[in-house]
Protein backbone atom coordinates (compact mmCIF):
# COMPACT_ATOMS: atom_id res chain seq x y z
CA UNK A 1 0.00 0.00 0.00
CA UNK A 2 1.49 3.15 -0.78
CA UNK A 3 2.30 5.60 1.99
CA UNK A 4 -0.55 8.25 1.54
CA UNK A 5 -2.54 5.58 1.36
CA UNK A 6 -1.34 3.87 4.98
CA UNK A 7 -1.70 7.87 6.30
CA UNK A 8 -5.10 8.31 5.25
CA UNK A 9 -6.03 4.91 6.73
CA UNK A 10 -4.39 5.60 9.85
CA UNK A 11 -6.18 9.47 10.08
CA UNK A 12 -9.28 7.45 9.26
CA UNK A 13 -8.79 4.71 12.24
CA UNK A 14 -8.28 8.04 14.28
CA UNK A 15 -11.12 9.41 13.88
CA UNK A 16 -13.14 6.17 14.87
CA UNK A 17 -10.91 6.42 18.25
CA UNK A 18 -12.03 9.55 18.45
CA UNK A 19 -15.47 9.33 18.11
CA UNK A 20 -15.46 6.52 20.59
CA UNK A 21 -13.28 8.01 23.47
CA UNK A 22 -15.64 11.01 23.28
CA UNK A 23 -12.26 13.36 23.84
CA UNK A 24 -13.30 16.92 25.66
CA UNK A 25 -12.68 19.88 23.56
CA UNK A 26 -10.17 23.12 24.67
CA UNK A 27 -6.78 21.42 24.21
CA UNK A 28 -3.48 21.43 26.55
CA UNK A 29 -0.73 23.29 26.15
CA UNK A 30 2.77 21.87 27.66
CA UNK A 31 6.51 22.31 27.11
CA UNK A 32 6.49 18.77 25.27
CA UNK A 33 10.19 19.22 24.27
CA UNK A 34 11.81 21.17 27.18
CA UNK A 35 13.61 17.81 28.23
CA UNK A 36 15.12 17.94 24.76
CA UNK A 37 17.92 20.19 24.61
CA UNK A 38 20.34 20.69 22.19
CA UNK A 39 22.49 18.38 22.98
CA UNK A 40 20.08 15.55 23.30
CA UNK A 41 18.79 16.60 19.98
CA UNK A 42 22.97 16.23 18.80
CA UNK A 43 23.48 12.94 20.50
CA UNK A 44 20.58 11.56 18.99
CA UNK A 45 21.53 12.27 15.52
CA UNK A 46 24.93 11.31 16.57
CA UNK A 47 23.19 8.06 17.33
CA UNK A 48 21.50 7.28 13.92
CA UNK A 49 24.45 7.72 12.10
CA UNK A 50 26.40 5.28 14.09
CA UNK A 51 24.95 2.24 12.67
CA UNK A 52 25.42 3.28 9.13
CA UNK A 53 28.78 5.33 9.56
CA UNK A 54 27.21 8.20 8.28
CA UNK A 55 29.16 11.00 8.68
CA UNK A 56 27.86 13.26 11.63
CA UNK A 57 28.79 16.17 11.43
CA UNK A 58 26.91 20.01 11.82
CA UNK A 59 26.37 21.36 8.40
CA UNK A 60 27.43 25.26 7.64
CA UNK A 61 23.82 26.14 6.16
CA UNK A 62 21.18 25.19 8.68
CA UNK A 63 23.19 24.55 11.81
CA UNK A 64 23.37 27.73 13.88
CA UNK A 65 20.03 28.72 12.39
CA UNK A 66 18.59 25.39 14.02
CA UNK A 67 20.38 25.59 16.76
CA UNK A 68 18.66 29.11 17.56
CA UNK A 69 15.36 28.52 17.08
CA UNK A 70 15.01 25.16 19.15
CA UNK A 71 16.95 26.64 22.18
CA UNK A 72 14.38 29.55 21.40
CA UNK A 73 11.47 27.43 21.19
CA UNK A 74 11.92 24.02 22.80
CA UNK A 75 10.68 25.05 26.56
CA UNK A 76 7.66 26.81 25.37
CA UNK A 77 4.45 25.79 25.93
CA UNK A 78 2.43 24.18 22.98
CA UNK A 79 -0.09 21.97 21.63
CA UNK A 80 1.33 18.72 20.48
CA UNK A 81 1.08 19.75 16.93
CA UNK A 82 2.84 22.77 17.60
CA UNK A 83 5.95 20.86 18.92
CA UNK A 84 5.59 18.53 15.55
CA UNK A 85 5.99 21.44 13.30
CA UNK A 86 8.90 23.19 14.95
CA UNK A 87 10.54 19.63 14.91
CA UNK A 88 9.52 19.47 10.82
CA UNK A 89 10.84 23.13 10.53
CA UNK A 90 13.94 21.85 12.30
CA UNK A 91 14.24 18.99 10.17
CA UNK A 92 13.52 21.48 7.31
CA UNK A 93 16.73 23.37 8.23
CA UNK A 94 19.17 20.71 7.93
CA UNK A 95 21.47 21.53 11.02
CA UNK A 96 23.53 17.56 10.41
CA UNK A 97 25.06 16.11 6.87
CA UNK A 98 22.45 12.94 7.81
CA UNK A 99 19.29 12.12 9.12
CA UNK A 100 17.91 15.22 10.07
CA UNK A 101 14.42 13.68 9.73
CA UNK A 102 14.96 10.65 11.96
CA UNK A 103 16.46 13.09 14.33
CA UNK A 104 13.77 14.89 14.70
CA UNK A 105 10.76 12.31 14.17
CA UNK A 106 12.31 10.34 16.85
CA UNK A 107 12.04 13.40 18.95
CA UNK A 108 8.32 14.17 17.97
CA UNK A 109 7.54 9.97 18.24
CA UNK A 110 8.77 9.82 21.72
CA UNK A 111 6.88 12.18 23.04
CA UNK A 112 3.44 9.55 22.45
CA UNK A 113 5.15 7.95 25.74
CA UNK A 114 3.88 11.05 28.17
CA UNK A 115 0.73 10.31 26.89
CA UNK A 116 -2.03 7.66 28.29
CA UNK A 117 -3.33 6.04 25.26
CA UNK A 118 -4.02 2.03 24.08
CA UNK A 119 -1.33 1.08 22.20
CA UNK A 120 -3.53 1.16 18.97
CA UNK A 121 -3.89 4.83 19.78
CA UNK A 122 -0.67 5.10 20.30
CA UNK A 123 0.90 3.44 16.96
CA UNK A 124 -1.28 5.78 15.22
CA UNK A 125 0.10 9.16 16.61
CA UNK A 126 2.90 7.96 16.91
CA UNK A 127 2.93 7.56 12.92
CA UNK A 128 0.97 10.65 12.66
CA UNK A 129 3.85 12.48 14.00
CA UNK A 130 6.24 11.09 12.36
CA UNK A 131 4.51 12.27 8.65
CA UNK A 132 3.89 15.46 9.86
CA UNK A 133 8.04 15.71 11.34
CA UNK A 134 8.67 13.98 7.78
CA UNK A 135 6.93 16.85 5.61
CA UNK A 136 5.11 13.41 4.16
CA UNK A 137 1.64 13.92 6.13
CA UNK A 138 -1.71 14.44 3.80
CA UNK A 139 -4.15 17.68 4.01
CA UNK A 140 -5.89 14.64 6.17
CA UNK A 141 -3.38 13.40 8.60
CA UNK A 142 -2.35 17.04 9.59
CA UNK A 143 -6.07 17.82 10.63
CA UNK A 144 -6.20 14.97 12.31
CA UNK A 145 -3.19 15.76 14.29
CA UNK A 146 -4.19 18.74 15.40
CA UNK A 147 -7.66 18.14 16.29
CA UNK A 148 -6.23 14.96 18.40
CA UNK A 149 -3.92 17.42 19.95
CA UNK A 150 -5.95 20.44 20.72
CA UNK A 151 -8.71 17.90 21.98
CA UNK A 152 -5.81 16.47 24.90
CA UNK A 153 -7.17 16.45 28.57
CA UNK A 154 -4.91 16.95 31.39
CA UNK A 155 -6.19 13.15 32.50
CA UNK A 156 -4.92 11.93 28.93
CA UNK A 157 -1.20 12.98 30.33
CA UNK A 158 0.63 10.56 32.28
CA UNK A 159 2.41 11.87 35.53
CA UNK A 160 6.25 12.90 35.19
Amino acid sequence: MPSRARGICKARAWTRFKRSNAVSSGGVKRAWLELFDWEFVTATNAALCQPKRALHKPTSDGHDRTRQLWDKNHRREMFLDEAADLCRECHRLAPFCNFNGNTFAAIARSLVDTLKLKADEAHIIRSLLGHVVAGTASEVEARELREFSRSLTVERLKKP
